[in-house]
């Protein structure tokens, strides 16, 4: 496996290296970097060391200063560092977890706190392997490792726990590429320019108990209209967040593979007003997406073709909203239920469409009903209504309840009164409009639910 810098590392990273599913862990001291000749923007790589004989078979943890790493970050430790990597990388058996994985016994390489100069990329064994863990205290460090393959996984099991990663705005955080069961826990993630965390391909990456921002900041920052970058960008499937933050970033949490779950997440990052977005669902036509329990403060989401999206008991804070984006024209499956919004009453709707491309044609099995809304305006898909009087005739007007223009599926209506029940018929729907007519006049209340959502068959 090599470590693969973009464009935007053009610099030497000075820190401690771990690789997430082959370690690689990176602190970055501005004025202490030293450049890299470097190639059409790519830094060059030098081969890893060869693998050595474990100095810590029987016990499986590998602290790099036992291999003559300097823990205050003055010499560099680049050697040190890839001769523990290259001996935990070394099985203590034959035996694998899936095909293709080695089984590496639990190993774990722990920088015990220290923050260290790297000099050069580092290069890991080729051979994937699994059951690792990069375990730290507190030091502030930048992570990258790139799990790169022809096909199938290259790395299982793999954790990285308790870093405070420091990406110096001279990139990302931590990249993870085709990896199986890979946790990411009780991580502090800032300065970086890209993405806080990358998960390309693979599936069931979870990230728990963490806290990303580009900037660090507690909100209300002077420079939010500026933040760039993604807090965490999962382009695979099956993942899960769980009790994260992001606190700074232009999006907070970027979706762009299938069944990937959130809860408990918390979006402040740069708010919907300076153009961000909390969390953005850009897998048009197939998102199967659940976002379950979570904080959507000033920034809100955005959907695109949403195919099995799940919104609910969730709270929007500050005029954040949930747009729906057309880019197909089709939306079917979404629920968005048993949600709170509080905005300033400036009439921000709750839900917004974008059908500035096209508009949605394809609108089926959508459910947006039994939202709270204080100091914003109520959208749904279902709503329901009441007109009284002595007539032939009651008119009730849905459009501003209801979501979708010119769109009522489905109409349930019930006529009561006190004398004899006329012949009584619906007569018109159009303009999310409903006509309700009697054969005669009578003093009559008429009650009336429509659904724009309901399959059609």
């Amino acid at each position: 496996m090599v470590i693969k810098p973009t464009m935007a590392r053009k610099a030497v990273v000075l820190s401690t290296l771990i690789a997430l599913a082959s370690l690689i862990v990176i602190h970055a001291h501005g004025k202490n970097l030293n450049p890299i000749p470097t190639k059409r923007g790519r830094l060059s790589f030098s081969p890893a060391l060869r693998l050595g004989q474990p100095l810590f078979r029987r016990s499986r943890v590998y602290p790099v200063t036992a291999y003559g790493a300097d823990p205050t970050g003055q010499s560099d430790s680049t050697n040190a560092i890839l001769r523990a990597i290259s001996d935990a990388f070394q099985a203590p058996s034959n035996r694998v977890l899936i095909e293709g994985i080695v089984d590496l016994g639990g190993a774990e390489i722990h920088l015990e706190g220290g923050t260290y100069l790297i000099s050069q990329p580092l290069r890991m064994p080729n051979s994937g392997a699994g059951n690792l863990m990069r375990r730290e205290e507190e030091t502030r460090r930048v992570v990258d490792a790139n799990l790169s393959s022809a096909s199938g996984y290259d790395y299982e099991d793999i954790t990285l726990k308790d870093l405070l990663l420091d990406s110096n705005y001279r990139g990302g955080g931590i990249l993870v590429v085709n990896s199986l069961r890979t946790k990411i826990d009780n991580c502090y993630i800032t300065h970086f320019t890209t993405d806080g965390i990358l998960a390309k391909g693979g599936h069931e990456t979870f990230i728990r108990s963490s806290f990303l921002g580009q900037h660090i900041t507690a909100g209300g920052d002077k420079l939010e209209r500026n933040f760039t970058g993604t807090g965490i960008n999962l382009m695979g499937n099956d993942n899960a967040l769980t009790d994260v933050v992001i606190f700074s970033a232009a999006v907070g949490v970027m979706l762009s593979g299938q069944a990937n779950l959130l809860t408990n997440v918390h979006c402040y990052n740069k708010a919907t007003y300076w153009g961000g977005v909390g969390i953005y669902v850009r897998l048009p036509g197939l998102s199967q997406t659940r976002i379950v329990n979570s904080y959507l403060d000033y920034t809100g989401i955005v959907a695109e073709d949403p195919v099995q999206l799940t919104i609910s008991n969730s709270f929007f804070l500050g005029d954040a909203y949930i747009k729906l984006k057309s880019i197909n024209g089709e939306i079917k499956g979404v629920y968005i239920v048993d949600n709170l919004f509080n905005g300033g009453d400036t009439g921000t709707a709750i839900v917004q469409l974008d059908q500035s491309k096209t508009p949605f044609t394809k609108i089926e099995e959508v459910i947006i009903d039994r939202n709270n809304a204080k100091g914003m305006a109520l959208k749904s898909t279902v709503a329901r209504g009441v007109a009284q009087g002595n007539a032939s005739s009651w008119t009730l007007d849905f459009s501003k309840a209801l979501l979708f223009p010119n769109l009522i599926k489905h109409v349930q209506y019930t006529l009561s009164t006190d004398g004899t029940i006329p012949n009584h018929a619906l007569r018109n729907v159009s303009d999310n409009r409903v006509v309700v007519q009697s054969s005669v006049a009578v003093p009559a209340t008429v009650y009336v639910t429509v659904d724009q959502g309901v399959s059609t068959v």
